[in-house]
């Protein structure tokens, strides 16, 4: 997908033309367009990527990630190995540590307030599951 596919793309996610972005961006009319040929200046292409609040790198093809702090799916996959891990420390009554550093105070604290709000969540799935239709509201 080159630049203008793109842009496109995200014009359309927000129900915009090409047409009326680029007059919201005080650009001239078919500009957008024409960098399918001609590449954009660094301050346009900034322009657009501060618009739609992504990379400019995205824009340009160079990553599918819109936001340079997405995380990747190697990253995810570690963040689960690392939250079972944690779990195991906790049951098994370990010190917290996280990237081989003991847990910091505002670290637990997060934790905790994770974990309260998954069980939270879970709890109240669980009442519209499990709760006789004559206990309801």
């Amino acid at each position: 997908m080159n630049i203008v596919e793109r842009i496109k793309e995200l014009a359309a996610q927000k129900k915009m033309t090409l047409t009326e972005l680029e007059r919201k961006l005080d650009f001239s009319q078919s500009s957008i367009r024409k960098w399918d040929n001609q590449p954009p200046g660094i301050k346009k292409l900034q322009k657009v990527a501060d618009f739609f609040d992504v990379s400019t790198d995205y824009l340009l093809g160079r990553t599918e990630k819109k936001k340079y702090y997405e995380l990747t799916d190697k990253e995810k996959k570690d963040i689960a190995v690392q939250a079972e891990e944690l779990i195991e420390g906790i049951a098994n009554g370990e010190n917290l540590n996280f990237y081989g550093e003991p847990a910091t105070k505002d670290q637990k604290d997060r934790l905790l307030i994770a974990i309260r709000t998954a069980m939270e969540m879970n709890k109240e799935e669980a009442k519209q599951k499990f709760t006789r239709k004559d206990y309801r509201d």
